[in-house]
């Protein structure tokens, strides 16, 4: 049995993502891995180059960019995963990972060791490092409430980073270096234990872009699993190196916090509350948040 299966969901990155294959070739440590690109119908011959450089890898092209759920969905299907139930042909683990991405030469054997003697954690992910040398501070997270979310945009987490209370949204109050169960870490690394998947199933294709690593993580949680950040293995992330190639990136990211408050918190969030978060995603997300208010819920 395979024990780590990895997708890696291309577009337009070519160059970064022929660095992320490097240092995942060039892992070290007694495990196996089998690695899926699937290159979301990019026009700058990435999937070209995975072919030529790396014929190793399996590679699905993708006639049309399908959004990160739907791309990635592809990735687990291919390595057996389900849309839900058993999938015993599958590796122990699945790894969403991003091409902007460079894994340490030890970091996929130390990631599968931290998990293989956690047995409770159905989802875990490392540090991310920003080519500077801070914290990509999307790699430790807490889920966007209503409350936690007027508190980061309202600008309070900012002001009061060290509050347990106010800073919940990236958890700034923890050290950068502590071991923490989290709500979610990141899709940019996102290690997923093949049971966990079996439970809750695959990515929910309804969020194009942002969000869906959220609702993983949510389901993931709500079927009795523990998500946990695991700083002592660190990634280098480069960050939206696709995404801000692209002006729909930006407002899809409203649309998933649409998607994503509706499908968890609606019913149970104060009308005055409701009302104001409709006006604040309304006001950012413009024409693409309006559209997908008006279509009737799930």
């Amino acid at each position: 049995m395979i024990d780590l299966g990895i997708v890696i969901l291309n577009w337009n990155t070519r160059d970064l993502l022929r660095r992320c294959l490097e240092t995942v070739y060039a892992s070290q440590g007694e495990f196996t891995f089998q690695v899926v690109v699937v290159d979301n119908a990019s026009t700058d011959d990435s999937a070209a180059m995975v072919r030529q450089e790396f014929p190793q890898a399996q590679l699905i092209v993708s006639p049309t960019n399908g959004g990160y759920s739907y791309g990635n969905n592809l990735g687990l299907r291919a390595l057996g995963f389900k849309d839900k139930g058993r999938a015993p042909d599958a590796p122990r683990y699945g790894l969403l990972l991003n091409p902007d991405t460079e894994v340490p030469p030890d970091g996929l054997h130390d990631m599968i060791a931290f998990m293989d003697a956690q047995p409770k954690v159905g989802a875990a992910g490392p540090k991310l490092v920003l080519p500077d040398g801070s914290l990509d501070r999307a790699c430790r997270r807490s889920f966007p409430t209503p409350l936690i979310s007027l508190y980061h945009f309202s600008g309070l987490a900012k002001l009061f980073p060290n509050s347990p209370r106010f800073a919940r949204y990236n958890m700034t109050y923890l050290p950068i270096d502590q071991e923490a169960e989290v709500d979610s870490v990141v899709g940019a690394y996102m290690q997923v234990r093949r049971e966990a998947i079996e439970a809750v199933g695959l990515l929910d294709e309804v969020f194009f872009m942002y969000g869906e690593d959220l609702d993983w993580a949510y389901r993931i949680k709500n079927a009795g699993w523990s998500v946990v950040y695991h700083p002592q293995v660190a990634v280098k992330h480069v960050k939206r190196a696709a995404s801000r190639q692209s002006q729909r990136a930006q407002l899809e990211f409203w649309r998933a916090m649409l998607i994503f408050y509706r499908k968890h918190y609606r019913t149970t969030t104060p009308l005055w509350l409701h009302s104001l978060i409709m006006t604040g995603l309304l006001l950012k997300g413009g024409r693409m948040v309006w559209a997908e208010m008006r279509q009737p819920q799930q």
